[in-house]
């Protein structure tokens, strides 16, 4: 069924034969905006629905996790499509083949960054980056030693490599000591900070990058987070949140049942 564009009855004007019929063109101009705001809705069997974002997830990708943590935070509906990196379609989507992939209509964007970035400037609300300029490098520094400096030595991609040339204890060795030496970085970065949030009073970037990292830390890695206090509070907080609890990897449709 082909989809057409329907305006409610409160957008179309009675038909009233008039003299006068130069205050037409008038009325249209006064509804332009809002047949420009309803082009964006698809009617289908008469029933207005947006397209869903669709994001290429995998529920053990602490990357994946951001984004569906971004995506909670903005209140922003989206259709869950699990892959693995053995999937030959997901190629199709990302030539790389890691995840996450955000598809929204015909744009595709990979990195969980890049995707963040995308939807922060699409859906403003709740702002994720702070206009304050200080802040802004802040959280744009923590969210870097996260996804340059910790997650990429710990993803399988890199650890695969090692594999057969060392013992399960040597790579999970290697992990920690990057691990530690990013959550040692962060922590002395926010020594002193006494608000709920990494950088506030409010969820922002470092926050949605945070949380995947400790939690693959105290659930696959092994960190001790004794030596990270602060860290460790920010992410209790995290905990609290339903955006952050929903998008958590053992409550993922692809998460194996424990």
């Amino acid at each position: 069924m082909a989809a057409c564009l329907l305006l409610p009855p409160y957008l179309v004007p009675p038909h009233e034969p008039k003299a006068d019929e130069e205050e037409e063109p008038i009325l249209r101009l006064l509804l332009a905006p809002a047949l420009l705001g309803l082009a964006g809705l698809l009617v289908v069997g008469g029933i207005m629905a947006a397209e869903k974002l669709v994001l290429y997830s995998a529920w053990i990708s602490s990357c994946s996790y951001r984004v569906r943590i971004a995506l909670n935070l903005k209140g922003i509906d989206y259709e869950y499509r699990a892959v693995t990196r053995s999937d030959p379609d997901y190629e199709k989507i990302n030539p790389i083949k890691y995840v996450p992939a955000l598809v929204d209509g015909d744009f595709i964007v990979s990195d969980s960054l890049a995707i963040i970035f995308y939807l922060e400037d699409k859906y403003p609300q709740p702002p994720l980056v702070p206009q304050d300029l200080k802040k802004k490098a802040l959280n744009l520094q923590i969210a870097n030693i996260v996804c340059s400096s910790i997650q990429p030595l710990q993803c399988y991609a890199v650890i695969g490599l090692a594999d057969g040339k060392m013992s399960a204890n040597e790579s999970l060795q290697i992990v920690q000591h990057y691990t530690d030496k990013g959550f040692r970085a962060i922590e002395k970065l926010l020594e002193g900070c006494d608000s709920k949030y990494a950088t506030g009073d409010e969820v922002q970037l470092a926050d949605v990058f945070l949380a995947p990292q400790i939690h693959a830390g105290i659930t696959r890695f092994q960190i001790d987070m004794s030596k990270y206090p602060i860290l460790v509070r920010f992410y209790e907080a995290y905990m609290e949140l339903p955006a952050f609890k929903v998008a958590a990897p053992e409550n993922q449709p692809d998460a194996p049942s424990f």
